[in-house]
């Protein structure tokens, strides 16, 4: 059967199409004679920032982020925007990885310590009490022993209402180098270092399809402690020529937001003694300051692992019984 088209809606359209064709034909003669395109900054517009660009870096970091791929693209460009990181990050063996997965105590005692004596100069870690690391083997004393070395800015003023200072207690939180984020980036050349709370649940690097299908199955979830790894590990490596990095940057091509960052390689061989005879070696500190910054991040990881394990066998269990009463009750009525 035949459909009557709408009267309206036919003049409608080709209406529409009337017009395409004359403001086609009206800008067609602007470059008809072999112009060139008028550029953005011709045309007043200024051009977007670049999402992940180096911080405190001058827009001119363009032009190096664009030369990191060496000029071309996967789809053949000359002039394409890269790829970040430029080298993505190797699996790590790790204790807590697996739904088996567990914690090394000895290892994040040491984690906690190259935080400590290396990290703490610049980060924050504004979610984490003190009292939260008796988790790790310390004893009550030892925490707050270990409390006592800072001192802490008290949040309720004194009988004249001015603010003070006292030895850190177990409530505490471990405190930020910095009184407020303004004068961390003022201090850093303006670059404000985040908090590592959460850091290793916040920085990953994406692994595409389809080894997110088959991270159901294995359960990784250590995209972030890799990224991390990685990007203490990375420093050091020689600049490829097509790539500008900027003043006041460092080349680290495991960076998740371009070819360098502000930040500079902050371990060093030796740079942390160690209580237990742990090699003193920049692999070292970073599985050992990684590991900890996974469990800052998701410290009940190991009993939710536990948890969900017995849920599983629970839930088999379950399904079985059900399809074996199944069976019993319908066993005499005829299908």
């Amino acid at each position: 059967m035949k459909t009557r088209k709408d009267p309206i809606m036919n003049r409608l359209h080709s209406a529409l199409l009337a017009a395409g064709v004359v403001l086609a034909g009206l800008s067609a003669p602007a470059f008809a004679q072999g112009e060139a395109a008028p550029s953005a900054a011709e045309a007043g517009i200024s051009p977007a920032p670049i999402e992940g660009a180096a911080p405190g870096s001058a827009p001119e970091s363009a032009k190096g982020a664009e030369a990191a791929v060496g000029g071309a693209s996967e789809h053949g460009g000359e002039h394409a925007t890269p790829h970040y990181p430029l080298k993505k990050p190797a699996y790590v063996d790790w204790s807590f990885a697996g739904p088996f997965g567990h914690w090394d105590l000895g290892q994040l005692q040491r984690g906690l310590k190259v935080y400590k004596e290396v990290c703490s100069t610049c980060h924050s870690m504004n979610l984490v009490s003190f009292r939260n690391l008796e988790a790790l083997g310390y004893s009550e004393d030892q925490v707050r022993a270990l409390a006592a070395e800072y001192q802490i800015t008290d949040p309720a003023p004194n009988a004249q209402g001015e603010s003070f200072q006292r030895p850190g207690i177990p409530s505490d939180r471990l405190p930020s180098p910095y009184p407020n984020p303004e004068a961390a980036a003022a201090a850093l050349g303006g670059a404000h270092p985040p908090d590592l709370s959460l850091i290793a649940k916040a920085r990953a690097v994406e692994r595409g399809f389809p080894n997110f299908v088959f991270d159901i199955f294995t359960q990784y979830a250590e995209a972030g402690p890799d990224y991390i790894h990685a990007l203490l590990t990375g420093y050091g490596e020689p600049v490829p020529e097509n790539v500008t990095v900027q003043p006041g940057t460092y080349y680290n091509p495991h960076f998740i937001s371009g070819p360098a960052l502000a930040m500079p390689a902050p371990l060093s061989e030796g740079a942390v003694s160690y209580d237990d005879g742990a090699p003193t070696t920049v692999e070292q500190y970073s599985r050992d300051v990684t590991a900890f910054l996974m469990w800052t991040a998701e410290p009940h990881l190991v009993e939710r692992k536990a948890t969900g394990f017995v849920v599983m066998i629970f839930l088999i269990g379950f399904a079985i019984m059900l399809y074996l009463v199944k069976n019993r009750v319908w066993a005499s009525t005829p299908h």
